[in-house]
């Protein structure tokens, strides 16, 4: 199985309009149930806020946004974690305001002493990204002190972060339980997208097929095994089935690394090959026929599968994985795969070690008093989104900071826009609460499909989101004034403006830092597979060598992104390509035992290379 030269759509480079277009209309698996989801889970919260008379709903609508999950078990727990720690969060609430009330130095202080704090839980410990969305409520309450008179001070702003924070958290509990699917569901769906792209592959596909294949397989599996380990909690589901699923989703990748493989082999090393080569229909059938029963939520105890008599010899590997595809090793032959990894602290290993972290949280702080400083001093209130947008959108690398601009603005510009298209035309037509809850999905559901598409336009849908809400929802109900929806955009373009020149001019970190470690991650875990006993552990290690390249391809494009002067070494980022080419034709040569002592001898080569 030969290395193809090139890989059709994808470059580390910036992708162009044509790319972005398709990653905007893919239909990847579960996407469009996601979004509706989503955007229903939002709608609800603003229904609540309404009811409850929530000021400022466009907190609680942002904060459902951030925090919502594909499956009801996540969401449940993200619901209950969150209302947790509103209780933990509204004490220290109500002792930073004791302090601070009538008192705008302590106030200011405590403005950035909690920002830091925020911002470096954020960099260095699990509580990524709920960290964002606790500084951001928590220092808006404290903001919002201004807001309400005096006499209800500590009443009102503790009731507001309250609000922010509980409302989501109770939708997410009790709409997700209601209308989101099972994480088994889910799990199966991911198996059955492998499963048919597999055999879409192998009967012949164009360019964007192939990129859709190609992101499909850079998830990996982590997604699945997540999603089966919250199946677990629920109990209902036999631990046998959970097994079987597991196995499935590893050989799953398996299938779809070779699958793709193979189709670019024929498409760019052997043209004419590709075009006289007859398909393995029986092979393509069993694909398809698994894949319906996975659509249908059966787990087979086992797959039929053609007999690799009747395939050609390049197909017999992924033949011997689909007769594989339900039957997990026995536990006492499980090897590296099935090991469990150390439990690590809530804390990154190198939280208090790493200046990284504590440059990011003052880079971050910095934003946020500047923008705090600016809506104080021109005693402009209406812009104080820019605070609000700090939170959102830090980010640690001058290549993230570059290539989320863009989507940043994009996305602002569209919610924006479409914010006051429906302030002009048709709030003033809106006579009653269920029509605005409508308008309200519809563009929820825009900017859900939009987060819940590929990583590199999930960041605009958030932004659109974000504008949206913050220029519609002011008080307890929509809003009709066009200066409030000015100042909010403003206040949403400013917060970008201050965070972007705060990160990229003090200690810019570039991402090209990290492409060697990453490299390296990619190496050990080639080792793995080519060490692993068994084919379970082999697929196993497959599927993680991908969500490997992944990572290093998303840090390469960041480093692109990067100014000239910031690219340490431009040869080296011109290589990146070619190896994580060879990195992804190793790892599915590793399957194919009549490609293994080639692949073998390709991973040292690769070892060399990078070491």
């Amino acid at each position: 199985m030969a290395r193809p030269a090139t890989k059709p759509g994808f470059s580390l480079r910036k992708p162009g309009f044509t790319r972005l277009w398709r990653m905007v209309c893919n239909p990847s698996p579960g996407r469009q149930g996601y979004a509706l989801r989503m955007a229903a889970g939002c709608t609800a919260t603003v229904l609540v806020g309404e009811i409850w008379q929530v000021p400022d709903l466009a907190v609680p609508a942002l904060v459902t946004m951030a925090l919502w999950q594909k499956d009801r078990v996540t969401n449940a727990l993200a619901g209950v974690a969150v209302n947790i720690l509103i209780i933990l969060l509204l004490a220290f609430v109500y002792l930073w305001i004791r302090l601070t009330l009538d008192n705008p130095m302590a106030l200011t202080a405590a403005i950035a002493g909690l920002s830091f704090c925020f911002f470096f839980l954020g960099s260095a410990s699990k509580l990524k990204p709920v960290a964002y969305m606790l500084g951001l409520s928590v220092v808006y309450g404290l903001i919002a002190i201004d807001q309400v008179p005096v006499g209800e001070v500590i009443t009102r702003a503790i009731l507001y972060v309250d609000l922010f924070l509980a409302v989501p958290g109770v939708v997410m509990l009790v709409v997700g339980l209601l209308i989101c699917p099972s994480p088994r569901t889910i799990a199966m769906q991911g198996i059955a997208a492998r499963l048919r792209m597999s055999a879409t592959l192998l009967s012949g596909t164009d360019e964007a097929t192939r990129e859709r294949a190609t992101d499909l397989l850079r998830e990996g599996t982590a997604g699945l095994i997540k999603s089966l380990k919250m199946a677990r909690l629920e109990k209902i589901w036999s631990p046998d089935e959970l097994a079987r699923l597991e196995q499935a989703a590893s050989a799953g990748a398996g299938l779809l690394s070779l699958a793709l493989t193979q189709t670019l082999t024929l498409a760019d090393d052997h043209p004419a090959r590709a075009v006289s080569h007859e398909p393995p229909l029986l092979l393509i059938d069993a694909l398809n026929t698994s894949a319906t029963r996975f659509e249908r939520g059966i787990c087979p105890e086992d797959t039929a599968h053609p007999s690799p008599d009747d395939e050609q010899p390049e197909y017999r590997a992924m033949v011997d994985i689909l007769g594989i595809l339900t039957v997990p090793p026995p536990e006492a032959g499980r090897g590296q795969a099935g090991e469990k990894a150390p439990k690590s602290g809530f804390f990154a290993a190198d939280a208090f070690t790493n200046p990284d972290h504590t440059r990011f949280a003052v880079k971050g702080t910095a934003a946020v008093m500047l923008s705090y400083f600016i809506f104080s001093i021109l005693d402009w209130p209406g812009i104080h989104t820019c605070i609000i947008t700090c939170f959102i959108v830090a980010q640690p690398t001058m290549g993230e900071m570059v290539s989320k601009l863009t989507l940043r603005i994009v996305g602002a510009l569209i919610g924006g826009a479409v914010g006051i298209a429906s302030i002009v035309f048709m709030l003033p037509h809106l006579n009653d609460i269920t029509s605005f809850l409508c308008l309200v999905f519809v563009v929820s559901l825009l900017a859900a499909w939009i987060k819940t598409g590929d990583e590199r336009i999930a960041y605009a849908g958030f932004q659109i989101g974000l504008a949206f809400y913050l220029t519609n929802l002011k008080g307890y109900g929509p809003t009709t004034d066009m200066v409030t929806a000015r100042d909010r955009i403003l206040g949403i373009m400013l917060g970008n403006f201050v965070t972007y020149a705060m990160f990229t001019s003090f200690w810019a970190s570039s991402a090209f830092n990290g492409i060697d470690a990453r490299m390296k991650t990619i190496v050990q875990r080639l080792r793995q597979q080519r060490d692993a006993i068994t084919a379970s552990d082999s697929l196993a290690c497959a599927a993680s060598v991908q969500e490997a390249v992944s990572l290093a391809e998303r840090q390469g494009e960041y480093a692109f992104a990067e100014p000239d002067h910031m690219r340490a070494d431009m040869h080296h980022l011109e290589r990146l390509d070619t190896l994580f080419h060879e990195a992804e034709a190793i790892s599915a040569g590793l399957l194919d035992p009549a490609t293994r002592s080639c692949a073998e001898t390709r991973l040292a080569h690769l070892e060399s290379v990078v070491s």
